[in-house]
């Protein structure tokens, strides 16, 4: 293989497709486009990936989609259309979502917890990559994490991981 496979999109399972579509536009601002009626939406998140100098690059942001757990498409006619509930309390779908500057944890986690979602955790820095997460879980089962550098984090470009000095806000778990 000379070239990698490529991921090309995304899809969070629901079962209530105009539901999910209110509670992401809200939480994260994204766009969501109702493609087929009570089945399935695309989430545009918007705009292009920024580059060193905070401009927007040539790379799009990449689109997901909001599927109905209970006709999830597509699939040829005589497919079997089985599972068609969500994910019964295991471990599910989980994205990694980049917040931008101008964006917050706070704001993020209190509307995902407002409309429905459940958090699981703040305030903590991962080491391997050089990151502030949070995380919660949508009303329909799937793991949101949330994703922000700290300003004084610096992180080799090979290894991903932290290094020299850095601090964590007081409070903050780190791992």
């Amino acid at each position: 293989m000379t070239y990698p496979n490529t991921l090309v999109f995304v899809d969070f399972p629901s079962d209530d497709v105009n539901a999910a579509r209110a509670y992401y536009a809200e939480v994260f601002g994204w766009e969501v486009e109702d493609r087929i009626a009570d089945t399935f939406a695309r989430i545009v998140p918007g705009q292009n990936f920024k580059v060193d100098d905070g401009s927007q690059g040539p790379t799009g942001n990449l689109h997901m989609g909001l599927s109905n757990a209970a006709d999830m498409r597509p699939r040829p006619p005589s497919a079997p259309i089985e599972p068609t509930n969500l994910n019964p309390g295991g471990r599910s779908m989980r994205a990694w979502i980049l917040v931008s500057d101008d964006d917050s944890f706070e704001r993020i986690l209190e509307a995902a917890v407002r409309l429905g979602g459940t958090e699981l955790w703040r305030d903590h820095f991962w080491t391997e990559f050089g990151g502030a997460n949070a995380s919660f879980i949508d009303p329909w089962g799937n793991q949101l994490m949330l994703w922000q550098h700290l300003p004084d984090a610096e992180t080799d470009d090979e290894t991903h991981q932290v290094v020299g000095e850095f601090s964590v806000p007081e409070g903050w778990t780190v791992e």
